[in-house]
């Protein structure tokens, strides 16, 4: 097991195959400063590179889960007088980790257990599963300060939502509470505040309990899904399960299954 100091941006905690990366300045709601944005690609690109770890927990410490770009930074920026040079500041801090979460193929779970504001609701309906307290809501927030969204949050709200309701949640600034993002396929799982800890272990015991190939080779195969034609799916499809089908967790799966007992992957 190791951990970060407390009083780190970013606080990393790995143990038992899991890799928690907990978002720590509950007092500002976790605002997205550089140095929480260098922290937490540091503990992803820690995560995805060290052998022992199989899924990947993003969470927000204290009431929210992030507030996205924070009061405190649209403060200095207003103060400088100076125009901000947004484009910059995306393509350095906040791409790489949204490309991270997508590229890595290891699981990456949101544990959202309060509001998830701009660039923060977007981290968050980037990781691969969301489970979300009855507290959390999704706020997009920027139309209120003259600019639009991004991260990609506009691609992943079309994707649930579809254009209509997207497009109105960004341009009124509504809302969308833990119930209405469960209801448009936003996120996975809603429950009680005091149950979120428990439904985010459940969920990653049986990610654990998954052959950790076949698991990093269908977020392979989902990705490329977002963007193929079917003919160029179906060839993808043919060749992740060629490889697939070599493994030795395959043929333990096979034996398992014949054998009528629960089977004992190891990655291999």
């Amino acid at each position: 097991m190791t951990h970060k100091n407390l009083g780190d941006p970013v606080l990393v905690e790995a143990s038992g195959g899991v890799c928690a990366l907990t978002l720590n300045r509950p007092a500002t709601h976790n605002p997205l400063t550089r140095d929480m944005l260098e922290g937490l690609l540091a503990g992803l690109d820690g995560a995805e590179k060290d052998s022992l770890t199989q899924v990947v927990v993003i969470a927000g410490s204290g009431a929210s889960f992030c507030a996205g770009v924070g009061a405190e930074t649209l403060r200095e920026q207003h103060a400088s007088l100076r125009p901000s040079n947004f484009g910059d500041e995306l393509r350095k801090y906040f791409h790489p980790i949204i490309r991270q979460i997508r590229r890595m193929e290891k699981p990456v779970v949101a544990s959202v257990n309060g509001p998830a504001a701009g660039a923060g609701a977007a981290l968050a309906l980037a990781c691969d599963v969301k489970v979300c307290s009855t507290a959390a809501r999704f706020v997009p927030g920027l139309i209120q300060v003259g600019l639009a969204p991004d991260c990609s949050l506009a691609q992943m709200l079309i994707r649930g939502m579809g254009y209509s309701l997207a497009i109105e949640h960004v341009w009124t600034a509504k809302p969308i509470t833990a119930r209405q993002a469960e209801h448009f396929g936003l996120v996975n799982a809603v429950v009680p505040s005091g149950e979120l800890g428990t439904a985010v272990r459940d969920l990653v015991d049986k990610l654990l309990d998954a052959p950790p190939r076949a698991v990093a080779l269908t977020k392979r195969l989902f990705n490329r899904a977002l963007v193929n034609d079917v003919d160029s799916q179906l060839d993808y499809e043919a060749h992740i399960q060629e490889a697939l089908g070599k493994t030795r967790d395959h043929r333990e799966g096979v034996a398992a299954f014949l054998e009528g007992r629960s089977p004992e992957f190891t990655g291999e």
